[in-house]
């Protein structure tokens, strides 16, 4: 090596190891405008991260989904320093990125109009044209506290941190604020005097400069929105926006959220006559009309009849129960937020249920079972009702009561194996046959039952679930074909998951499966253990 190259380093650059003389990953992919962020050691990082012998690099597109939500966090930062500048009062709340977009909370005298997210536009547009440079620094907490000293909300979180960055957790999106170990604030800089324009409590990373937002940006609208998701904090007004690459894709995105107005089902049930939600009932509880319960009937019917043909067995059980219930089957009192306060009956407590289990589970227990009646399938359709928070209820999709086909499986330690292949092939297939093939409707229902299954029967072993599960959630096409292929590598982990300790000698499995009957159907699944007679 020569004195001249005495300064290069060797990495390993997409796999390929390479001896470089780059300081930075914007240095090392200073050729391509479209590489936003790097990936170094597996870590997202923003481009101006010194490298060192012996990192692994990759290159994040802003195609890519990293790269999306880079994208439209950065967005997120030029709509809060729009809002500051347009209304000087406004304190910061949480901004995060979403599904194909952000939002960001304000803490305002008055909320906002429409007029004002045009101006808020405007004033966005002079930022990202002046180039504003995004500028990590790592804080002490003392210090992160004396610059957030006028943002109230910011100080809270910083407040419940125990050790810097725990308190990723206080509420939805506050992981991008404060986590991952330390405490950061990222400064807007203005590109040519270096001056700090504005700042804010963020983990990162960020996108260079701010043209790269360009003009693929808009405002979609305001709402309320309870701080931290809670009805007793105050009330905060929040912005939803949407950022894409290109203006193009931007104008194809809102040709999909118009097209879905138009079949929004709350839209097409007040204009075919199928539900509604008086008033006078309360919220989230919806009310099915002559012609909803057509359809409401022939998909109950069609459910019940795939359900027997499968091997289950219709069953019905009550609306409430005595609460030590609850207590039994485990589910009080950690979802006791999740259900209706008890209600005081023949000198004890009663509750609505929010699920069926336990109740099936005294079904299983009415008398002595022998192995050779496993695998022993049940089902009905359940109401159940929960305490679903006012600002989270919308639609048929999140209520205070659904009906749901819940069912569950109670099998030997032999046969779980086959009966998770058996599960997962019927709930795919029952998921085909309401039309729920394409990416945005099948792969979330699908996930959840992976997820529920995994995560229950390694539970008791202690072992985190498998890493296909966070692969699934980063891709953003999933076809039919592809999520099969998923769902058999899964039954296959099952048949070597028996030398772990799954349950203990002398029980059984017992699976649930849980279809909600509301526009469409939704799956999700778990493993219990429960007793069961002995081979012997």
């Amino acid at each position: 090596m020569s004195a001249a190259d005495s300064s290069a380093i060797v990495i390993s650059v997409s796999g390929e190891e390479r001896e470089v003389t780059a300081k930075t990953a914007a240095e090392l992919f200073a050729d391509d405008p479209k590489i936003v962020v790097a990936r170094v050691n597996g870590v997202l990082v923003d481009l101006s991260h010194e490298l060192s012998a012996g990192d692994s690099v990759e290159p994040v597109f802003i195609h890519e989904p990293d790269g999306l939500n880079v994208l439209r966090h950065s967005a997120a930062h030029v709509m809060a320093q729009a809002v500051q500048e347009y209304r000087k009062d406004a304190k910061l709340g949480i901004g995060p990125y979403i599904t194909d977009g952000f939002y960001f909370d304000f803490d305002v005298a008055e909320p906002f109009t429409p007029e004002d997210l045009k101006k808020i536009e405007k004033s966005m547009m002079k930022i990202i044209k002046s180039g504003q440079l995004f500028r990590r620094r790592v804080v002490t907490h003392d210090e992160a506290v004396a610059e957030m000293a006028n943002e109230p909300y910011k100080l809270e979180l910083l407040s419940l941190s125990q050790g810097p960055g725990s308190g990723a957790d206080a509420a939805e999106g506050a992981s991008v604020e404060v986590g991952e170990g330390e405490i950061t604030i990222y400064d807007n800089v203005h590109p040519k005097t270096g001056e700090t324009v504005w700042k804010d409590l963020c983990r990162g990373p960020h996108l260079p400069n701010t043209k790269l937002i360009a003009n693929g940006y808009a405002l979609m609208r305001a709402g309320g929105a309870y701080w931290r998701g809670s009805e007793k904090n105050p009330m905060l007004q929040r912005i939803y926006g949407t950022a894409w690459p290109s203006k193009d894709e931007l104008v194809a995105y809102k040709e999909r959220i118009a097209e879905a107005e138009r079949r929004d089902h709350r839209r097409l049930g007040r204009e075919l006559d199928l539900f509604s939600f008086p008033k006078t009932i309360g919220p989230g509880l919806p009310v099915i009309h002559p012609k909803g319960g057509v359809i409401k009937r022939e998909m109950e019917d069609y459910v019940r009849t795939r359900h027997i043909q499968e091997g289950f067995q219709y069953v019905s059980t009550p609306h409430i129960s005595k609460e030590d219930l609850f207590y039994t089957s485990g589910h009080l009192p950690y979802y006791a937020d999740g259900m209706f306060p008890p209600m005081e009956l023949d000198n004890g407590n009663y509750r609505l249920k929010a699920m069926n289990c336990p109740m099936h589970n005294e079904i299983y227990r009415s008398r002595g079972r022998s192995y050779r009646e496993l695998p022993l399938r049940f089902f009905e359709f359940g109401t159940v009702y929960r305490d679903e928070k006012s600002g989270v209820l919308q639609g048929l999709t999140r209520v205070r009561m659904i009906t749901q086909d819940d069912s569950h499986s109670y099998v030997t330690k032999e046969q779980a194996p086959d009966e998770v292949r058996h599960l997962l092939k019927f709930m795919l297939s029952l998921l085909e046959d309401f039309g729920m093939t394409s990416t945005l409707s099948c792969l979330p229902a699908t996930l959840r039952v992976i997820r529920r299954i995994s995560s229950s029967v390694l539970m008791s072993s202690g072992r985190r679930l498998p890493r296909f599960w966070s692969r699934l959630r980063r891709r953003p096409v999933w076809s039919s074909s592809r999520i099969r292929v998923v769902l058999r590598s899964t039954a296959r982990r099952f048949r070597f998951r028996r030398r772990m300790r799954l349950a203990v000698p002398g029980r059984c499995r017992l699976f649930s499966t849980t279809s909600t009957s509301r526009a469409v159907s939704v799956w999700s699944t778990r493993l219990l253990t429960v007793p069961c007679r002995s081979r012997s």
